[in-house]
């Protein structure tokens, strides 16, 4: 899969809740590996939430990315200075 397919995929959570598209990959300079995904949330038309998780939490990637952790519907955001949201990922068993 080249990049350009990966940016714009659908994300679900491990229960199949849609949560948003890829929209920007942050890279190792040194390995190249991919650290970090950030999405931008699936909230409402007028939404801009984005959401950065770690590559370790991306179960597949194929038509949709899934991710190997279940991300609460209303889970409380936190924005940062620079307008950008923070959420925590709670893994449950």
């Amino acid at each position: 899969m080249q990049i350009k397919e990966f940016l714009g995929s659908i994300v679900l959570d491990k229960n199949a809740y849609e949560l948003g598209k890829v929209s920007n990959v942050e890279f190792d300079p040194v390995t190249g590996k991919i650290d970090e995904v950030t999405l931008t949330l699936q909230k409402n038309i007028f939404s801009k939430d984005e959401l950065v998780i770690s590559f370790d939490d991306i179960a597949t990637i194929g038509a949709y990315v899934i991710l190997n952790k279940e991300i609460p519907k209303e889970t409380e955001v936190e924005e940062a200075e620079d307008g950008s949201v923070e959420v925590e990922i709670e893994e449950k068993e």
